[in-house]
């Protein structure tokens, strides 16, 4: 039986090679002192130069589409 590839963002990716480059430490991905990586920035899981700003609202109802779309996913 072939296995599904679990799709994930090229953000967790970043974030799960921080972890694997820091032996899955958290702590030591705030503390990195690779500074010259060009996965630096991004080491949280997050995209810190990202002009997009969200409300509240706009927030909640992201999750809300989210959820919706990885139920209808798993079906």
């Amino acid at each position: 039986m072939e296995e599904k590839k679990k799709i994930t963002s090229p953000l967790k990716a970043i974030r799960k090679y921080c972890l694997d480059c820091s032996n899955n430490h958290p702590s030591e991905i705030k503390d990195c002192p690779c500074v010259d990586c060009a996965l630096y920035d991004f080491r949280f899981g997050k995209n810190p130069h990202s002009k997009r700003i969200l409300t509240p609202e706009q927030r909640i109802a992201t999750a809300e589409r989210m959820r919706k779309m990885c139920a209808q996913k798993t079906k």
